[in-house]
């Protein structure tokens, strides 16, 4: 029996904040800039007359306070009705708003940024991608919540596209604030899953930024336990800071992996692991013995990355790993780009036009085994 395991960010499967939308690098930059700087000044005990004016200006400067149907605010500040209140709004013509709060224990609500659809146009490329990928058992990356990979499935996959949802699907909401999680799709009965959202690390945090979910996938006589995986990123926080948490990660991967291959000689490790092959935390996993797909003799000299042109070794960011046992049954190893948006270097789908409308700016990857 010949099965094919994928694993794909798929970056589209939620609604995420409007601003992160935005073509313009400095205009997101400087909304959320402003964002962060008003979340900063609204956190105070007493607000000086300084800041009661700078708040002010942060909301009328983006609108935060249009609450008019087709607002294009790209945040506001959250005023539960019947609690008491960050601003009032004029109707005389005077100034746009005023603050009445003299501090944060004397308001009720919160700032938060506003959220949109993604464009319909990258969800059915995300499932055109998914498609022709056609994998038995498939990782999937940054999606909201079970419900919405359930729909996704049925409504999207299954409906607009055509193709045969898959029978099973499962996700934990994991840690991270933004609700971008780990699932799984498969032909196969998912019969058990083990959560570490509560594995700490050594300063008493949470290791994983989102989660390491076990998979148990019931296939032919023995499991098959998928790994998912989404470490943390580069984008975002202090580089030292950041390259410490993902060793963490792998460290704590590698314990996970070992444990399981004491229930089953058939392990993966999968999913978006954010760092180069050659990066530490992926030397931590490759020497417990996993072997990395793109590796593989059927992967030949193809571009080395899974991540924009894919055509550097630090795009390499996705992975799918195999145990010992797994790896002498892999048969071929392919990548899927035509989702991303990149004409100077690949094609891409007939439908992909720009970076609007991509799928995702990560490829699928896949590999066949015989089982």
């Amino acid at each position: 029996m010949t099965i094919r395991i994928a694993t794909f960010n798929a970056e589209n499967l939620f609604r995420r904040p409007t601003v992160f939308g935005l073509d313009d690098d400095a205009r997101r930059k400087e909304v959320l800039d402003d964002f962060t700087e008003l979340v900063a000044l609204l956190g105070k005990e007493i607000y000086q007359e300084a800041d009661r004016a700078r708040i002010a200006e942060l909301i009328v400067k983006h609108d935060a306070h249009d609450s008019n149907p087709g607002s294009r605010r790209p945040f506001l500040v959250n005023q539960p009705r019947g609690g008491a209140k960050l601003y009032t709004v004029s109707t005389t013509g005077g100034p746009a708003i005023k603050i009445v709060a003299k501090g944060r224990p004397k308001w009720s609500g919160w700032a938060e940024l506003v959220r949109g659809d993604i464009s319909w146009d990258a969800v059915e490329n995300t499932a055109r991608v998914i498609a022709e990928v056609d994998a038995d058992i498939l990782l999937t990356v940054e999606v909201e919540d079970r419900l919405t990979l359930d729909r996704f499935n049925t409504q999207v996959l299954g409906g607009t596209l055509g193709h045969d949802p898959y029978p099973f699907n499962l996700l934990v909401d994991g840690n991270d604030s933004r609700g971008i999680d780990v699932g799984i799709l498969s032909r196969f009965p998912v019969t058990s899953v083990r959560s570490h959202i509560f594995d700490l690390g050594d300063n008493g945090t949470p290791v994983f930024s989102r989660d390491c979910p076990e998979f148990e996938v019931e296939v032919g006589d023995e499991p098959l336990w998928i790994l998912g995986n989404h470490f943390k990123s580069k984008g975002f926080g202090k580089a030292s800071e950041n390259d410490k948490r993902r060793r963490a990660q792998a460290r704590r991967v590698r314990e996970i992996y070992e444990a399981a291959l004491a229930r089953s000689s058939r392990v993966v490790v999968a999913g978006d692991l954010n760092d180069s092959l050659a990066s530490p935390p992926i030397k931590l996993l490759l020497d417990a013995g996993l072997r990395e797909a793109m590796t593989h003799d059927s992967y030949g000299t193809q571009p080395p990355g899974t991540h924009g042109t894919g055509k550097r070794d630090e795009q390499k960011l996705d992975y799918l790993m195999f145990s010992p046992e797994l790896w002498d049954r892999v048969t071929h190893v392919g990548v899927e780009r035509r989702g991303i948006w990149a004409p100077r270097t690949f094609e891409s789908f007939t439908t992909v036009t720009s970076k609007l409308d991509q799928a995702s700016d990560h490829a699928a990857l896949f590999a066949d085994l015989d089982l």
